[in-house]
């Protein structure tokens, strides 16, 4: 499996083996990071973090991931500080910079904007999210988790909760979790209902997927609870996101009949969804969720950079 130089730009471009492989690689990274504390393997390489839109956990833990691997970082993390604020195309900002770097991080609020830098770019470029569309290394980094904490993917009931229409995490999640034999709840008001081509799409590949609005009542079925805040900011109508905002909280008293095993993911930032109260529950997994992107973002750096090929 040749990955020097493969872009990351959606998980449809990924087979299950190609994930399995990512899992793998990120496991026995995370197991020699533990030894060592830190590793040369991409010393003398660059990262470039291109982020157009706000980001804390997925553009840190790729400037860690970079730094644990023993290379270094260049970037921005916003737009308004860039030569973009005079008019420069994207294809110019990405031909520019990858003179500077050997690999390059996107986020950016337009849907294939990744792609059109792959396209662009002669170094590998991976996708950190374009608008509502795509975010393929939080749908590894997740999968990690939950293969971490059950010893499996295969076999669990998983609930994906909030806003399912314009949520980037959940397109992709739902779309890897097709590769693996789950049974899906997708819960969600229904002006937020999964976009109708991915849920024929799952259907397709035989997964058993439920729509439902009733949290309280699915609850009982699931060993991973997937929960995603309203994106006040992908609504193109105020109006339709005060109709939804607020659909949702689990708290201690939503999770009362929850399963001892349940685990509460969430891709972070929240807002209201989830009461700080679960914090300390054994339910909550949110915040080893968020370790996770560090193995799993040096897996994906290493490989696209070609450094890993002895691990």
């Amino acid at each position: 499996m040749d990955w020097k130089g493969r872009d990351v730009i959606s998980i449809r471009d990924f087979s299950k083996e190609d994930v399995e492989f990512v899992l793998s690689v990120a496991e026995r990274l995370e197991e020699e990071l533990a030894k060592k504390g830190s590793l040369d393997y991409a010393r003398g390489k660059i990262l470039a973090t291109l982020f157009f839109e706000p980001s804390t956990r997925t553009r840190l833990s790729f400037e860690s991931a970079m730094h644990r691997l023993g290379g270094s970082v260049i970037g921005f993390s916003s737009a308004s500080s860039t030569s973009v604020k005079k008019g420069e195309s994207l294809a110019d900002t990405i031909k520019t910079v990858e003179q500077y770097g050997d690999v390059i991080v996107i986020r950016h609020p337009m849907e294939g904007a990744a792609r059109l830098a792959a396209e662009v770019a002669e170094v590998p470029v991976i996708n950190a999210g374009d608008g509502s569309n795509q975010h393929p290394t939080q749908t590894l980094l997740d999968l990690y988790t939950i293969k971490r904490t059950f010893g499996r993917i295969d076999g669990l009931t998983i609930g994906l909760l909030g806003d399912l229409k314009y949520g980037r995490t959940v397109h992709s999640l739902a779309e890897a979790l097709a590769f693996y034999d789950v049974e899906l709840y997708l819960i969600s008001p229904e002006l937020l209902r999964m976009p109708k081509h991915i849920v024929d799409d799952l259907r397709e590949k035989g997964l058993t997927v439920h729509e439902t609005t009733d949290l309280e009542g699915t609850i009982p079925e699931l060993d991973v609870l997937y929960v995603t805040r309203i994106q006040r900011e992908r609504f193109p109508d105020e109006e339709e996101y005060l109709k939804v905002k607020g659909s949702y909280q689990v708290n201690l008293s939503t999770l009362k009949n929850a399963k001892e095993s349940l685990k509460v993911m969430h891709p972070l930032p929240r807002v209201d969804e989830i009461h700080p109260e679960v914090d300390k529950s054994g339910h909550a997994l949110y915040f080893r969720q968020v370790f996770s992107g560090v193995p799993v973002r040096m897996a994906l750096l290493g490989l696209t950079l070609g450094v890993l090929e002895g691990v």
